[in-house]
């Protein structure tokens, strides 16, 4: 699995789970913004971006990443594509949230189902074929 990229409005905070050694550093120092029992466990806007960088900074295994954002810089425009007889196929920076805001899938693309047949909705897993 590859890190993941938690969204906030003036940095973002990526995580590698591959790279973690769970020591808790993040999660004794701000449980605001880290908190395992919570989707996402990771809450940017819950901190200031100083504390982040303090924590992420002392994560001994490097799991964890800022990612700086200037100001009043755009997201990644993002396209959608209907592919003929398949899916919604998107690019760009693309999140897809649950009802109860939890993240399901981040990525710079993804296909969605748009025939109703998938057993892994919303995403595509190729029933529209059959």
């Amino acid at each position: 699995m590859a890190a993941r990229t938690y969204r906030g409005k003036e940095l973002d905070v990526s995580f590698d789970s591959e790279a973690c050694i769970h020591a808790a550093e993040c999660v004794r120092t701000l449980p605001q913004v880290f908190d395992v029992d919570r989707k996402p466990w990771i809450l940017p806007d819950a901190g200031t971006p100083e504390q982040l960088r303090d924590v992420v900074a002392a994560c001994p295994s490097g799991a964890l990443a800022i990612v700086e954002r200037a100001a009043g810089a755009a997201a990644d425009a993002v396209k959608i594509q209907a592919m003929e007889g398949g899916p919604f196929v998107i690019s760009g920076d693309v999140c897809v949230v649950a009802q109860d805001g939890a993240v399901i899938r981040e990525g710079a693309k993804m296909a969605l189902c748009r025939c109703g047949k998938s057993g892994n909705s919303p995403f595509c897993d190729g029933s529209h074929a059959s």
